[in-house]
């Protein structure tokens, strides 16, 4: 199986219902996902399509890119949290053994996830604030706080994988960057 099959045929590492949870959210997330970029794609291409033919944008295509950009922003970093996808500094990390990989990775696991939940409340607090202005699109007419709902969503999501896989570090013997992926570099015999 390639490493794109095994994204898309997700199963989580993570034992009983709390796998059965994690790859319920992998799934939701990857619907949104493609979804969120295939509607970006299609509105794009037909306000330029309208503004060249017809000579007029559609009114409200920049507030549903807007939406849509923030959508999958956030349900991105879950996403990428989950398949191990994050950017990571690891010469140090490297050049430990494996059980100080381990103990980075639980350390940096539950620090990240911590700093997650930390702008997970400021994200409730800045859009209580939304909330509480009242200000709306000027096409969509929607609330402005109704896009941001997805920021919070994807803290959170991001915050509980990454403690997810602080647990998988400590109750396993092998290094995970994620609850399903195993730390390690793959050989490739391709030349440059």
């Amino acid at each position: 199986m390639t490493e794109d099959e095994s994204e898309i045929n997700y199963h989580s590492g993570l034992p009983g219902v709390l796998g059965v949870i994690d790859t319920a959210i992998s799934k939701i997330e990857s619907v949104i996902l493609a979804l969120g970029v295939l509607l970006m794609a299609l509105n794009t291409v037909i306000n330029v399509i309208a503004r060249f033919v017809f000579g007029n944008s559609i009114m409200f295509s920049g507030e549903l890119n807007r939406i849509l950009i923030i959508m999958i922003t956030f349900a991105g970093i879950g996403y990428a949290a989950r398949h191990g996808r994050h950017i990571r500094m690891s010469a140090i990390y490297d050049a430990l053994p494996m059980g100080g990989r381990r103990a980075l990775m639980v350390f940096i696991s539950l620090f990240t996830s911590l700093v997650m939940f930390f702008l997970l409340y400021y994200s409730v607090v800045y859009i209580q604030d939304l909330y509480g202005k009242g200000r709306v699109l000027p096409a969509l007419s929607l609330p402005v706080w109704m896009i941001y709902v997805w920021v919070p969503m994807g803290f959170f999501i991001t915050a509980l994988q990454y403690l997810l896989t602080a647990v998988k570090n400590l109750t396993s013997r092998k290094v995970y960057l994620s609850t399903g992926v195993v730390d390690g570099y793959k050989e490739t015999n391709t030349e440059v």
